[in-house]
C-alpha cells in the first residue's frame, strides 16, 4: 500500500533516514531534534509523525518505546526500510581517531567499530554524525549516504552494517486512529499492575485462544523499580483483537495502539 499524506513530523536534520521516509510519504516536512520533540508535536495536535520502532539488529528504539508509554497516540501505518550505513571521513582508516555514530548505527555496525579500535562518540542522528566530522581533522562517522553527502564528507567504505538485511521499521503515529479495512497488523502495551505466578502465560493466552498469530513481543522497563515491566505486543490483524483486549483489559493496564496498513516506499538506495 503507498500513501501520501500532506505533513508528517520527523528526526532532523537533514539527511537522516527519518528524514527520507517522511519525504516519501508526506509534502511537508517538520524536522525535529530528537524522538520525544515529535510525540510532544503529534501529542499536541501539530500533525502526524514518522519514527523507527524497531531495526532487525539491534532491537526496539528505546526512545520510541519509552514515549509511546508516555502519550496516548495511535499507530496508524509501518513502514520496513533496509537501511545501508557507510564509514565517511577525510582521512583513511589507518588514521582515524574518533568515531561519530548514532547508538543503533553503532550497534548495526559493531563489527567494523570493533575493528577500528577508537573512542566512539554517539550522536543524535545520522545527520548529526557526518557534520561532526571536519575536513581539518581525524575523525570518522558510520552514517547514511545522504547525510555524508549533505556534510561533504567522502565515503570510505560502503554498507558497513553487520548484517546484509539489515532493515528498520518505522511507524506512523497521529492522534486519530486509522479507521481503514486493509490494516495487517494491531498492536497494544500491556502493563502487568501485579506480579504473580502465571500473569504472563495468561495474557499469552488470550491470544491464543483466538488464533492470533503474534509477531513480536518486546518489554521494556516499568519505571516502578526494578523486576517490573511493560509489554508492546503487535500481531496479525484480526476480528478476534475486539475480544482479546476485553479480556486483557480484566488482567493488566491496556494501552491499544489500534491496527493499521503497511506502507511501501519503492525503491531504497
Amino acid at each position: 500500500m503507498s500513501l501520501r499524506t500532506m505533513r508528517l513530523a520527523a528526526l532532523g536534520p537533514e539527511g537522516t533516514v527519518s528524514h527520507a521516509i517522511a519525504s516519501r510519504l508526506a509534502d511537508e516536512v517538520v524536522l525535529l531534534p530528537t524522538i520525544a520533540a515529535v510525540f510532544a508535536h503529534v501529542a499536541a495536535g501539530g500533525g502526524d509523525g514518522v519514527v523507527p520502532i524497531e531495526n532487525s539488529e539491534a532491537g526496539g528504539v528505546g526512545a520510541v518505546l519509552d514515549a509511546l508509554m508516555r502519550h496516548p497516540l495511535f499507530i496508524t501505518a509501518e513502514v520496513y526500510v533496509p537501511v545501508r550505513h557507510h564509514l565517511a571521513s577525510f582521512v583513511g582508516r589507518e588514521a582515524i581517531t574518533e568515531l561519530h555514530a548514532h547508538p543503533q548505527a553503532h550497534e548495526q555496525c559493531s563489527r567494523l567499530a570493533d575493528a577500528l579500535g577508537v573512542p566512539v562518540i554517539h550522536t543524535p542522528s545520522n545527520a548529526a554524525s557526518a557534520r561532526a566530522v571536519r575536513p581539518d581533522g581525524t575523525a570518522a562517522a558510520i552514517t547514511t549516504l545522504a547525510a555524508a553527502e549533505r556534510a561533504g564528507v567522502p565515503v570510505l567504505e560502503s554498507d558497513v552494517q553487520d548484517a546484509a538485511g539489515n532493515t528498520t521499521r518505522f511507524v506512523v503515529i497521529s492522534r486519530q486512529r486509522y479507521a481503514g479495512e486493509d490494516a495487517v497488523k494491531c498492536s497494544v502495551l500491556i502493563d502487568p499492575r501485579t506480579d504473580r505466578v502465571g500473569l504472563l502465560a495468561e495474557m499469552l493466552a488470550v491470544f491464543a485462544r483466538r488464533s492470533i498469530n503474534l509477531t513480536r513481543i518486546e518489554s521494556r522497563p516499568a519505571r516502578r523499580g526494578m523486576g517490573r515491566y511493560v509489554f508492546f505486543v503487535d500481531g496479525h490483524a484480526s476480528p478476534a483483537w475486539e475480544g482479546a483486549l476485553a479480556e486483557l483489559d480484566g488482567l493488566a493496564a491496556v494501552q491499544w495502539f489500534g491496527c493499521y496498513p503497511r506502507l511501501e516506499v519503492g525503491e531504497w538506495r
